[in-house]
């Protein structure tokens, strides 16, 4: 497939500062109408790629093109067609839902009569009409999320760049995000995602990179990233912390390698082939030793264990994602992001940030 084929291409990006490569080499390729989701852990270059993609940020060496035309050359013509949501909404809390769209509407240069009929359209879009006509500060986390997503679409872009966009967020509204980028995507906008969140990621993402010290250094569906670690793993919580040994025992004979053991929550888990023929295996022969079993599950490899296996380190917790927001906003108003001096992320058509 042919550069032209592709909603963003990157190749070999690279952006310095001092002596420091925020990017080194950062290659990515997104089909039109996907989800991307952009993974790795805090300073891996995340922000840094798409706030140049977005054309917020230069770069210094490589090429970067964004719904067909190039990044550097022509920015103008890329920021007409994209979209981005940071990590903070960008809307008025005294203003209500319609208004905020409204305004919006009018920096985008739209009519009046239009600017309305299209924050009409959107309120409707994300679930938000009953709420249109209420001040934003009476809105929940996840109905200000819908709203900044709602901004970021007023010209309907051809990709839409979302920044870490429901970190802090409950589960409930977290959910009711992820219902609007799938339809957002079911309309044919192209989505690239930043997460802390793995879940949020196997969820969403059509196909996932994997940036690690400003590169991609694994990419592929979900799917493809799971079958990286070689098979299913079985899980096993005894009933009685005495049996753990036994249980162990079991699974080395099975899986033929040392498994996992936690004393604490009485858990036992061992990669193994062949699926159900393991399992079987595993509970004829607990059985046959007395071994009572609590619980007991057959599944794949997670996320978060491919992140550890690719990164050699684990994911944020939700909890660590959330307190590290909340120390970024204590900062005041220094930089955020991967790279040094990064500006505030704003939800935006960008068409009016200059060059």
């Amino acid at each position: 497939m042919t550069a032209g084929n592709y909603a963003i291409v990157a190749e070999g990006l690279r952006k310095r500062y001092g002596d420091r490569y925020a990017l080194d080499g950062f290659d990515l390729q997104v089909r039109p109408g996907s989800v991307c989701g952009l993974l790795g852990p805090n300073g891996a270059g995340k922000t840094t790629s798409v706030r140049i993609l977005s054309t917020l940020l230069g770069f210094d060496e490589g090429r970067a093109e964004v719904a067909g035309f190039d990044v550097a050359r022509q920015a103008d013509q890329v920021r007409y067609r994209i979209g981005l949501v940071g990590q903070n909404a960008a809307v008025d809390e005294v203003l209500s839902g319609y208004q905020n769209l409204v305004i919006f509407g009018r920096l985008f240069h739209l009519g009046t009569k239009h600017a309305r009929q299209r924050a009409g359209e959107l309120l409707e879009r994300f679930g938000l009409a009953e709420a249109g006509d209420k001040p934003v500060k009476a809105y929940s986390g996840g109905m200000r999320r819908r709203l900044d997503l709602a901004a970021g679409m007023i010209l309907t872009p051809s990709v839409l760049f979302l920044d870490e966009p429901t970190t802090g967020l409950d589960p409930r509204s977290r959910n009711e995000v992820w219902v609007s980028v799938r339809e957002l995507v079911r309309s044919g906008t192209t989505v690239l995602l930043t997460t802390q969140y793995l879940d949020e990621a196997d969820q969403l993402a059509d196909q996932i990179s994997v940036i690690d010290t400003g590169k991609v250094i694994a990419e592929g569906t979900p799917d493809d990233l799971k079958a990286r670690l070689g098979g299913d793993r079985i899980d096993l919580v005894v009933h009685d912390a005495a049996d753990l040994a036994a249980a162990s025992a079991q699974l080395r004979q099975v899986a033929g390698a040392e498994p996992e053991v936690d004393a604490d929550r009485r858990f036992v888990s061992a990669q193994v082939g062949h699926r159900a023929a393991a399992l079987t295996e595993v509970l004829r022969g607990l059985d046959a030793a007395g071994v009572a079993v609590e619980d007991v599950a057959l599944r794949r490899p997670t996320l978060d264990e491919v992140f550890l296996h690719l990164t050699g380190r684990r994911p944020q917790t939700v909890e660590e994602a959330e307190a590290a927001g909340k120390a970024k906003k204590g900062k005041g108003k220094k930089g955020k992001g991967d790279e040094p001096n990064a500006g505030p992320a704003r939800s935006e058509n960008v068409e009016e940030v200059p060059a």
